[in-house]
C-alpha cells in the first residue's frame, strides 16, 4: 500500500497510533511492544528507506529517549515523532479524558517543553511541534483567549511554537484562529467518541449540561468543522450542507477577512515560517529557559 503512494509521488506519511502495532493480546501488551521497532525498521527498508520522503509517527507514549529509536538518523526507521506530553496538560491529572483543566498549568508546560528541547539533541532524533490536530479541541480556546484576547492569544501560541527546535504543523484553521464550536445539543455532534461517551455517561447518570460542557471543550468536532474562507453562506467551503455545522463566527473569523488584516494571526504565521526559512539558529542553537515568574515563558 505504501509503496502504491510512493509511485504516485507522495511526499510522506503520517502514521496513525504507530506505537500500537505488534500488539500481544493475550498478555494485554498494546503499545511499545517488543516487535514496534523491528516492524518499522522493515517498512522503513521495503517502502520509504531510500527515499527523499517525510514520515513522523504518532506516539502517545514517548519518552525523549523511545524518540530517539524512532527518529534517530541511524536508527532507519521515521523522521520524526508527534509526542504529547504536552497535550495531556489538557486534562486534569489522573482523571479520564473528559475531564478537563480549568486553567493551563504553565510552569509544567515549560518544564516539559525544556525536557524535550534539552533531552532529544538534535543529532540524536527530532521533534514535531503542534498544538492542534484532527483529535483535539482548538488551542486558542483551550489555552487562550477565544473572545476578546483571541488574536493575542493565537499569536503568542504561535511564536512559542515556531521559536523552538523540531518541525513545526500547523492544522487547517489555525492559522486564522479558529476557535470551537459552541455546541448546543447532542443532535450537533457526529464524533464516535463524543456520542458514545454522552450515552455512557448519561446511562451512569451524568447529567446532559456537565456532558455537553466537557465536549465543547475536549470534543474532537471542535477540530473538524469545515474550514472558514469567507462570509459567504457555509463560510465560502461548500454551497451544500456539510458533514458538520460552521462555527456561528465565521462572519468575522475567515481566510478573506485574514488576508485583507495586514496585521492579522495568518501574517504572524507566515513571518515565523520566514523567520525559520532564514535564521538557522532557531533550528541548530541550544536552548535555554529564562528563570521567570510562572506565567511568563521565556
Amino acid at each position: 500500500m505504501m509503496n502504491f503512494w510512493i509511485d504516485k509521488g507522495i511526499g510522506g506519511f503520517r502514521m496513525d497510533v504507530i506505537d500500537m502495532i505488534g500488539k500481544i493480546p493475550d498478555q494485554k501488551i498494546v503499545a511499545n511492544c517488543p516487535m514496534l521497532h523491528p516492524y518499522l525498521k522493515e517498512m522503513n527498508r521495503t517502502t520509504f528507506g531510500d527515499k527523499d520522503l517525510l514520515t513522523v509517527g504518532e506516539t502517545w507514549g514517548a519518552t525523549p529517549e523511545i524518540a530517539k529509536q524512532y527518529s534517530g538518523p541511524d536508527n532507519e526507521e521515521l523522521s520524526m515523532v508527534f509526542q504529547f506530553e504536552h497535550i495531556g496538560l489538557l486534562f486534569q491529572e489522573g482523571q479520564p479524558k473528559w475531564h478537563y483543566a480549568k486553567k493551563l498549568n504553565v510552569p509544567k508546560l515549560k518544564e516539559i517543553f525544556y525536557k524535550w528541547q534539552t533531552e532529544l539533541g538534535m543529532d540524536e532524533g527530532w521533534n514535531s511541534l503542534f498544538w492542534n490536530n484532527h483529535d483535539l479541541p482548538r488551542i486558542v480556546s483551550a489555552w487562550g483567549d477565544d473572545q476578546v484576547y483571541r488574536v493575542k492569544s493565537a499569536k503568542a501560541l504561535a511564536i512559542l511554537l515556531h521559536l523552538m527546535r523540531g518541525t513545526p504543523y500547523i492544522y487547517q484553521g489555525e492559522e486564522i484562529g479558529m476557535t470551537n464550536y459552541p455546541f448546543k445539543s447532542l443532535d450537533e455532534i457526529e464524533d464516535i467518541e463524543s456520542i458514545n461517551y454522552a450515552k455512557e455517561s448519561l446511562e451512569k447518570g451524568v447529567d446532559l449540561d456537565t456532558i455537553m460542557d466537557q465536549i465543547r471543550h475536549i470534543g474532537r468536532d471542535n477540530a473538524r468543522t469545515p474550514m472558514q474562507w469567507s462570509k459567504l453562506p457555509q463560510a465560502g467551503f461548500t454551497t451544500g450542507r456539510p458533514w458538520l455545522a460552521v462555527n456561528p463566527n465565521y462572519q468575522e473569523i475567515n481566510v478573506e477577512a485574514a488576508l485583507a488584516d495586514p496585521s492579522s494571526i495568518f501574517y504572524t504565521y507566515q513571518q515565523l515560517v520566514a523567520l525559520r526559512k532564514e535564521q538557522d539558529w532557531l533550528i541548530s542553537a541550544d536552548f535555554e529557559l529564562v528563570d521567570t515568574v510562572d506565567q511568563v515563558f521565556a
